[in-house]
């Protein structure tokens, strides 16, 4: 289902409505959504983008100016909640009178759960809570058990959907769905553009599909390399190019690992199935550079998932998913 989030403004007045002829004002939540938005737009306008350069997309503060922005915002183009809570709680709060196009949920794109190897998953902590509650059911009458039982299926949906893995603009098929559901958005909000965006998003299509065949070339040699990431970001990169991602230092969203899961991986990196190791730019690489200190892993380059490293435009994407090509297969070639 598609995020379209209709706006109240609480706090900071009325939102503003696109006039007639006039180019919408949109803000989008972290510089890879910006680069698509901004290739649907061309000439005609620059969208605002939210994150900062080098900022983490998971744990970011909103600066009072944006809170300004996000006011004046025709629309707003971001992953979702998943990916980043702290517009969703600035969009709550603000409310806003016009649209949120959350491409995480909207029609077409390709969204995939995380594994049982994410370290952000919970399963074992339910199993221990489900188990409790059966034992305390037990002496409850058959209303109380239905009652029940349709709190465990809302458990068991809320807990699939907190499992989705937000990253999904590391698939390029997803990126040519939502350039566009971008063009139609923008077209009903400045019907006189309407071809432009359109026109602009059929190109940006066509580049995204040159872009993809050139990668899973440069991919192809080394498929077939485990290697580990400093958090569990690139589930679709490797879904979609056949990598072999052996394990993540980090949970889905950034935080600190726990002891026994470095130690696991430790013990991994000791067995010599595993070729590379990549920190991230946003963090200190000190803790896989600890990691790999004395196994036969080599410290690849740091990898910059959301593009925050580089320069925000329109060439961002592209220049988002070749560096990271580039990044991993110079490491894994390497150990040819």
């Amino acid at each position: 289902m598609r995020f379209i989030i209709p706006l109240t403004v609480a706090t900071f007045g009325t939102l503003s409505s696109v006039a007639q002829a006039e180019v919408p004002k949109v803000v989008t939540d972290i510089p890879a959504v910006q680069s698509l938005v901004a290739q649907v737009m061309g000439d005609l306008g620059q969208p605002t983008v939210l994150l900062g350069q080098n900022a983490d997309a998971h744990h970011y503060q909103l600066k009072p100016s944006q809170a300004g922005e996000l006011q004046d915002a025709n629309l707003v183009v971001w992953i979702g909640p998943r990916l980043t809570p702290w517009l969703e709680r600035a969009i709550d709060g603000l409310g806003a009178q016009d649209h949120a196009l959350g491409l995480l949920s909207a029609p077409g794109a390709h969204v995939r759960q995380f594994s049982g190897a994410d370290p952000h998953d919970h399963s074992a902590d339910m199993d221990d809570d489900e188990d409790h509650d059966a034992h305390d059911h037990a002496a409850e009458d058959h209303a109380a058990e239905d009652h029940d039982a349709e709190d465990h299926d809302a458990h068991e949906s809320e807990d699939a959907a907190s499992n989705i893995d937000p990253h999904a603009w590391l698939d390029p098929d997803n990126a040519k769905v939502w350039l566009g559901l971008i063009a139609q958005d923008l077209g009903k909000l400045d019907p006189e553009n309407a071809k432009t965006y359109e026109s602009n998003a059929k190109a940006a299509q066509a580049r995204v599909i040159e872009m993809d065949e050139r990668l899973k070339a440069q991919f192809a040699p080394v498929q077939d390399r485990p290697f580990l990431v400093y958090h569990a970001a690139y589930g679709y990169l490797a879904d979609h190019y056949g990598l072999h991602i052996a394990g993540s230092l980090s949970p889905s969203d950034a935080t600190t690992p726990g002891a026994a899961h470095l130690v696991s991986l430790r013990d991994e990196a000791n067995s010599d199935k595993i070729y590379c190791a990549f920190p991230e730019v946003q963090h200190d690489p000190k803790m896989v550079e600890i990691l790999v200190d004395g196994t036969p892993v080599k410290l690849g380059g740091g990898l910059d998932p959301s593009g925050t490293t580089l320069t925000y435009g329109p060439g961002l994407y592209e220049a988002l998913m070749q560096n990271t090509a580039d990044t991993i297969t110079a490491c894994l070639s390497s150990q040819d």
